[in-house]
This record gives C-alpha cells, structure tokens and sequence, in this order.
C-alpha cells in the first residue's frame, strides 16, 4: 500500500454493517478457538510446569488472536477490543473454567493490541505492527495473570512473574502477531477481504 492510500484507508474510520457482521463473525470464532484452547494448554501445562512453570506463558498468544486479526482485517478503531472482548464472552457463555475473569483477560488483552494500532494512528497494518499488537496483547495477559487478585501466578516470586510475562509477550507477538498478519494475507489473495480496507493485504510492504 502506498503512503497515500495507508493515509485515506485510515481516515475512514466509519464502521459499517459489514464490519461489524464479519467482526461479530470472528469473535465468536475465536471464542470456539478459547473454548477448545484451554482443555489443551492444560494438557501441556503439567510437563512444562515440571521444567519451569514460567514457560507456560508460551503458548498463552492462542488467546490474542481475535484482538490482532480482527483488526487487521477490519482497521477501524475499536476492532481489536471488540473481538478480543466479544470473543472472550463467546468463551464464557460455553463453559470456560476460568469463570467471569475470563472477560477481564479478554477486555485486557484486546486493550493492549488496540493501544498499539491506536499510538499507530490506525494506519500501519504490516509485520511489525502485528507483532507489536500481539505483544502487547501477552504483556497485558501476563501482567493480568501475574498481579491481578484472580492471576492464576500471583502467588510466583518476582523473577518468575517477570519470566512469564516475557513468555506472554512474546507468544502474542508470535502466535498472535505474526500468525495474524499471514492469515490475513493469505485471505487477501482469495478475494475474501474485498469489502475490506485490508484487501491488498496480500501486497502490502511487510515491514513499511
């Protein structure tokens, strides 16, 4: 994309019916995705524990996704929140084992990736980017579940905490970030993304 069609795609900040519907549509995807997620981060959670539990914070960007590709797809404000948020309700309302703090790692989370794109004014959408967003969705992940009164590590030492907010962060930039921003690209070159501002994704610069 070039500087001028980056600087008119992000002065439209409108959201339309078709933005919302195909927001509304992913969320609740990812709130599936959470759903099957967490009975399998359990799983690897007891021989990662038994090595350094602060390493399970590794595969924590599973649950950051919504926030970066939604927002990458839609590029409005707010999207990244919304899909993380709505996404986390959806996970909610199946049985999540987290309970109600579920909604809070969502809202957190999807704040963090939204705070990226906002400080980028809405109009940088490539890799480093996407990796900023989804770090920033884990370093809100594991600043949640490491001082927060219901963090499920909030009983860790300080070195443990930091180590595993480091994980966080780099499992949203990498599961959440980087893996966002190919998927999206990858939609592009089908044509899925034609009503979207992102639809020459799949030839945008990767890193300007």
């Amino acid at each position: 994309m070039t500087g001028i069609s980056a600087r008119a795609a992000g002065t439209n900040n409108s959201w339309r019916v078709v933005d919302i519907v195909v927001a509304a549509l992913m969320a609740v995807a990812g709130g599936v995705i959470f759903w099957a997620w967490s009975p399998g981060a359990n799983l690897v959670s007891a021989p990662v524990n038994a090595v350094y539990p602060p390493l399970t914070g590794l595969y924590a960007g599973g649950w950051m996704v919504p926030a970066v590709l939604g927002m990458l797809i839609i590029r409005k404000p707010g999207a990244a929140l919304f899909c993380e948020t709505v996404a986390a309700t959806g996970e909610l309302i199946m049985g999540s084992q987290y309970g109600l703090t579920v909604l809070a790692s969502g809202l957190l989370q999807g704040l963090g990736a939204e705070l990226v794109f906002a400080a980028l004014r809405y109009r940088r959408f490539n890799l480093p980017a996407s990796l900023l967003a989804g770090a920033a969705a884990g370093l809100f992940c594991g600043l949640n579940d490491s001082f927060a009164p219901w963090g499920w590590n909030i009983a860790y030492e300080a070195a443990d905490k930091f180590a595993y907010i480091v994980c966080t962060a780099v499992s949203g930039a990498v599961i959440a970030g980087a893996l966002s921003w190919a998927a999206t690209r990858a939609l592009a070159r089908t044509g899925a993304l034609s009503s979207f501002a992102s639809r020459k994704a799949a030839t945008e610069p990767v890193f300007s």
